[in-house]
């Protein structure tokens, strides 16, 4: 058992206490002091320069509770005022301009809106192209203010709603089929043809086929054959005079005729022949002309 032994001593007298040559002394000094309040500054700089980019960055990027610069962030979706680059695709569900501005959208290449199903497949595109517009979709509509049906593509059809489809080129319209319309007209003073320079040209109706000229003549030119046919009706030529200047005179007929009045014939084949008028009917002595 260690025995701790206490020495007491009267007031006033002072007693020495005994001398420990071995003293440890507690604390950081020297070298190692100095490198850590260099570290402690070094770390006070670092804060505040983070802090001072910071502030400079957010002044920068004009970020405010609202949104950042001219992005602002609202409930029904995002605003973005002035003018905007994007680098890479942007995809939203609805892109419109405010009231007062029109909204553009510019490329240096071509501008591509696709749309997309829940897949992701492409289920219509417009590009627009330093050298063409391109639509790609099962139809294609424009429609008036009114939703007034004005122009429409599908893969069977074309169909143009408008009261009147006006084609201004100096060549005209070209068409590869048949085409479907209850009118075809020409602007005041200008005349109207219809031409098929390597194949025919036939107009079909189940009401009846009409051609008027207020202001002008009808004239219908054909390097072969003009055929005009009725299935169950008749031919009706009605107007002041019918005029056949190059009908060819019968086999028998003299070269003039002083009298100048001639008969018209009929060969059996149907083709039509000038006759010296007579007494009576001169078609047959000239109707050498239908062997």
């Amino acid at each position: 058992m260690v025995r701790e032994q206490y020495t007491t001593t009267p007031e006033g007298v002072r007693v020495e206490r005994p001398h420990n040559p071995h003293v440890y002394k507690i604390g950081v000094y020297g070298w190692r002091k100095r490198c850590l309040y260099l570290f402690v500054l070094l770390l006070l700089i670092t804060l505040l320069v983070n802090f001072g980019l910071t502030i400079w960055i957010l002044k920068v990027m004009w970020f405010s509770p609202t949104g950042m610069g001219h992005l602002h962030v609202r409930n029904d979706g995002l605003r973005l005022e002035g003018e905007s680059e994007f680098l890479f695709p942007l995809y939203a569900r609805e892109i419109h301009s405010r009231v007062d501005s029109s909204l553009l959208l510019q490329s240096t290449q071509n501008v591509t809106v696709n749309a997309r199903n829940s897949e992701g497949n492409v289920t219509g595109r417009l590009n627009v192209g330093p050298h063409m517009v391109e639509v790609q979709g099962q139809q294609f509509e424009i429609k008036s203010k009114a939703g007034q049906r004005l122009f429409a593509v599908e893969e069977e059809e074309v169909v143009v709603g408008t009261g009147r489809l006006r084609v201004t080129g100096p060549e005209g319209a070209l068409f590869e089929h048949s085409v479907e319309t209850p009118l075809l007209s020409a602007d005041p003073f200008q005349e109207l043809r219809l031409e098929s320079p390597t194949r025919s040209l036939s107009m079909d109706a189940p009401k009846g086929v009409h051609i008027k000229a207020h202001a002008g003549k009808i004239e219908a030119v054909s390097q072969m054959d003009i055929v005009f046919q009725s299935g169950d009706g008749m031919l009706v030529l009605e107007a002041d005079a019918v005029c056949l200047p190059t009908l060819v005179p019968g086999a028998g007929a003299p070269a003039s005729s002083s009298q100048r009045l001639y008969e018209v014939c009929v060969c059996p084949d149907g083709k039509l022949y000038l006759s010296v008028a007579g007494a009576a009917t001169t078609c047959h002595e000239n109707s050498h002309i239908c062997l």
